[in-house]
């Protein structure tokens, strides 16, 4: 073969590389379609929209009937709009939590495309208090990492009298 044909052979195998890397690298992503709250988001699942309670993380209200808005909940909720909205995520259950909760929603950690831990993302920018009511492999993590933002006075920490 002449040097012409196996320069073409080999850009060739790296554009199909190129592409098929790009390709699988979305593998395991979904697109939200709703955030409702700081802890609570819909995403598409092959075509089905199924809500995800984010794992370890509590937001203060701000869609409860029953309840008034929370102090920080605007604030909290803005957060996770800004960035969550139709962003592409990996969701990852947790061995020692169930897989869905009593209002049927998926159990998740929310990984961004980044790499990002997104829950203990809300616990370190003080618009979420870590929820230890339930087992998860990452509760002492969420709970040192909420403990420093409550120490810095950070989000909800250093606007509210009782967070």
């Amino acid at each position: 073969m002449t040097t012409v044909k196996l320069f073409i052979i080999f850009i060739s195998l790296l554009l199909i590389c190129t592409l098929a890397y790009s390709h699988n690298n979305n593998l395991g992503l979904y697109e939200i379609v709703e955030v409702f709250d700081g802890d609570t988001i819909a995403v598409n699942m092959a075509g089905k929209i199924e809500k995800v309670r984010l794992i370890g993380v509590d937001t203060p209200e701000t869609k409860d009937p029953r309840k008034p808005v929370q102090c920080y909940g605007p604030e909290a909720s803005l957060y996770s709009h800004a960035i969550l909205d139709h962003a592409k995520i990996k969701l990852i259950s947790d061995p020692l939590s169930t897989n869905r909760d009593r209002y049927d929603r998926l159990l998740r950690y929310v990984y961004l495309k980044d790499g990002t831990l997104y829950n203990q993302k809300l616990l370190e920018s003080g618009n979420a208090r870590a929820y230890t009511g339930f087992p998860f492999s990452k509760s002492d993590l969420f709970i040192k990492t909420a403990k420093i933002s409550e120490q810095n006075q950070v989000g909800l920490w250093g606007s509210c009298k009782t967070a």
